[in-house]
């Protein structure tokens, strides 16, 4: 109602400004709107006297007046215009509205279009890394891998050296590191019974948890040092050079300590009064000393050189292995990737839907625009004064020229009243919608 009211202040406007255009003024036009209002007056007397005041023969005339009116109306051709140019320049504001839609319609298109690739170049790399997985066992040099042969045997055969080695370390290790801080040798017992006990193991535990522990756990020190060593040889550099050094000389000491108490402890027991105090000048010239640390020491160095091997040929042997597991992962990141560009497809689709919502609201906006400026718009306003005119002239007629009694008089004039009433609504006019328009097809 409001968009009515503002167009119908602006069709007064335009039309008090074409008026001015045309040499009409104000005045003019009122005369032209009093001789139109006479001439419905005298048709609606006219066609009452004609009818003799029947409310029948009004219903009749009503609608010959409105096809008259509409006729008039569609005669006007400068007016309907100036009516009609709200519609049209809504008109062309939908039309250039469908134009941008359309081209952002297109832009979204043009998105989904290249997602789908992005989306067909991704599966198809996905599809070609599945099948480099399956042929890189078969032929490794084709993607620039050197897989030597054998490497797996020369593995399984360092394996086989590793495992008696680590077992012969755990051994002695455990044997004596519990001769040399917590056995008490016996001077009945021979020498080698004192520095490599068989029952080491079982009498640590038996001596105490503390005991047990440490004489279990202190291998595994040895071990651990030895994978340092081969941790910090696969970096070449001067620092890891130096801290396999460290490693070493540390290793090297710790079996000179077990060595050096292990003598002592020897020494002790076969000491006499001229016996000089056991110390280190004393245990260099010890055959015993220099054979523990060597046992030891000499077997944990050959360790350390069998597993880097063992190390190095595992990953030689991998790198078929390695090769497919790096493309696994990308095959992973690619399905992520997917997996992203379909969540976006999806968004741009639902999209590109509500643009054409858009466009088909407006385009059928435009339809019902088209429909308003190719039919006859009849100012319902207008309309109700010259029908009231007519129906003013036909009830003149009954109260003047119409010789019946008082009583009937009235209810033939009531009856014409109820009949313009109907008229108008079924027409769309009505008094209190000045400010509105009627639209009719004709």
């Amino acid at each position: 109602m409001t968009i009515q009211i503002k167009n119908l202040f602006r069709l007064k406007s335009v039309t008090e400004s074409q008026n001015e255009k045309d040499g009409v003024t104000e005045n003019q036009t009122g005369e032209t709107e009093e001789v139109r209002k006479r001439t419905y007056h005298e048709a609606g007397f006219r066609d009452g006297s004609r009818n003799i005041g029947g409310s029948q023969a009004l219903s009749i005339c009503l609608n010959a007046i409105y096809a008259k009116f509409q006729n008039e109306e569609k005669e006007l051709v400068d007016k309907q215009r100036q009516i009609k140019e709200p519609y049209i320049n809504e008109q062309k504001n939908k039309e250039t509205e469908v134009k941008a839609l359309t081209v952002s319609k297109e832009n979204k298109e043009e998105q989904i279009a290249r997602t789908d690739a992005n989306i067909r170049s991704v599966k198809d790399s996905v599809e070609a890394l599945k099948f480099e997985i399956n042929d890189l066992a078969r032929d490794p040099e084709k993607y620039h891998i050197k897989a030597t042969k054998g490497a797996s045997t020369k593995f399984w055969i360092g394996l086989i050296i590793l495992i008696p080695i680590s077992l012969y370390l755990f051994t002695f290790y455990v044997s004596t590191s519990y001769s040399a801080f917590f056995k008490t040798f016996d001077p009945n017992s021979n020498l080698m019974m004192n520095v490599l006990d068989p029952k080491a193991f079982e009498k640590a535990w038996n001596d105490g948890t503390l005991e047990g522990a440490f004489v279990s756990l202190i291998p595994f020190v040895f071990l651990g040092l030895g994978f340092l060593i081969h941790m910090f040889s696969e970096n070449k550099s001067f620092a890891n050079y130096l801290k396999i050094g460290v490693l070493v000389m540390v290793t090297f000491v710790f079996d000179a300590i077990l060595a050096y108490q292990i003598e002592e402890k020897i020494y002790d027991l076969n000491k006499t009064f001229d016996s000089p105090p056991f110390n280190l000048p004393i245990a260099f010239t010890r055959i015993q000393f220099w054979g523990i640390i060597f046992a030891g020491f000499i077997v944990y160095v050959i360790w350390g050189l069998v597993f880097d091997f063992i190390m190095k040929e595992h990953k030689e042997k991998d790198k078929i292995k390695h090769e497919q597991q790096k493309r696994q992962k990308d095959i992973l990141i690619h399905q992520e990737r997917v997996s992203d560009l379909d969540k976006q497809k999806e968004l741009f689709i639902k999209e590109l839907n509500a643009i054409k919502e858009l466009i088909a609201k407006a385009q059928g906006r435009i339809g019902e625009l088209q429909r308003i400026i190719d039919a006859v718009i009849i100012p319902t306003k207008e309309y109700v004064l010259y029908a009231s005119e007519y129906v003013q002239g036909w009830i003149t007629f009954i109260n003047e020229k119409l010789f019946v009694s008082r009583t009937e008089n009235q209810n033939l004039i009531k009856e014409c009243i109820e009949v313009y009433n109907n008229h108008c609504e079924g027409v769309g006019a009505k008094e209190d919608s000045q400010n509105s328009i009627y639209l009719s097809v004709v």
